[in-house]
Parts: C-alpha cells; structure tokens; sequence
C-alpha cells in the first residue's frame, strides 16, 4: 500500500466536512461516508431516520455501545479496503467521528493517512447550519449535538490531531483554494 493515500475530513457539524467532500469527489476521488455506515444499518433494521436527525444520532451512539466504540470504523476499513483492491489509489474519508476511530485508521493505514480538520467560527457555523436546506438546526439543537459529539463520541480528538486545517469562515472558492494548496503539498 505503498502509493496508497487516504485523506479523511474531519470537523463539527456545519463546519463544511461536505463542501471539502463534494469537492474532492467532484475531482474524482472516491469517498467512503462514515454516515452512510449507519443509514446502511439502521436501512437493515427497519429503522426510519427521522427529519430531526434524532434517529440517527439515538442510533449512533446505541451501536456503538452494544457493538464496540469501533464498529463504524470497522464497516469503513472493510470498504476502504476494497476500494484499495479494486485499484483505487487516492480515497477520501467522510466523517470520522470519534478518537476511537482517528486511532483505528491511523493503526490500519499507518503510512497512508493524512487528516484535514475543517474549521469555522461558531457564530458563523451556527449561523449556517440553520439555513442549511434539508439539515437546519436551531442554535439549541446545535449546541446540543455540539455537546453530544464532543461528550459521547470523542469528536474533539481527531479536529485536534488533525495534519492540517482549513479555516472556513469565507467563500465556497477559498475553501476550495486552501484544499488545493494541501492536495498540491501531499501530492495527492
């Protein structure tokens, strides 16, 4: 695995993870969406996601402690694996969560990964996640998932272990020049 890079994103909710994303899939990249982990799962149970996201964050935090802190990033290596057997050479990973999972994927692909935190003022990230279409929350909302994410799922420690950040308090384009400038840099 030798010429094998795997980028993943990492950032609060709001902070721009999908914009970086979309951007890269956009180039070409394959992407493996650790959301889409869950969705596939509770798809599998029956269990509708609700418009409040609720379901899903319930969901969440429920297999993690019934089938290990680990089982996203499980799901997530299998498949990342067997883009790698496929021939994919250059994957892009949305979403990792937790410490457990940064931790998990840096043992994995050792020599592989490179992680970018994604990264805005508060005020502006709430200010854009209620006006998101489809995904709005109010500042409580917010500031409760904010506070889930940093206590249930150990979000804070891959933004900080981060290689590289990207402060995204301006424009689609000078987001999308700071991930060049980083691509450019690790020859991705």
């Amino acid at each position: 695995m030798e010429n094998v890079k795997i980028l993943a994103i990492v950032g609060m909710s709001g902070s721009g993870k999908s914009v970086v994303v979309d951007y890269l899939t956009g180039k070409g990249y394959p992407k493996v969406y650790f959301g889409g982990m869950i969705y596939k799962e509770m798809e599998k149970r029956g269990i509708e996601r609700t418009e409040d996201g609720e379901s899903e964050k319930e969901f969440r935090e429920m297999i993690r402690r019934e089938e290990g802190s680990d089982w996203v990033v499980r799901q997530v290596i299998a498949e990342t694996k067997d883009l790698i057997a496929a021939g994919q050479r250059r994957i892009v990973l949305d979403g990792v969560y937790s410490w457990t999972e940064y931790k998990a994927l840096k043992h994995e692909f050792p020599k592989n990964m490179t992680f970018i935190a994604i990264v805005v003022d508060k005020k502006v990230r709430y200010d854009r996640v209620a006006k998101r279409p489809g995904r709005a929350f109010d500042g409580k909302a917010i500031r409760e998932r904010d506070r889930s994410e940093i206590e249930n799922l150990e979000k804070g420690g891959p933004i900080v272990a981060a290689d590289y950040y990207i402060l995204n308090n301006g424009t689609i384009e000078d987001v999308e020049r700071d991930v060049d400038k980083i691509l450019k840099e690790i020859q991705f």
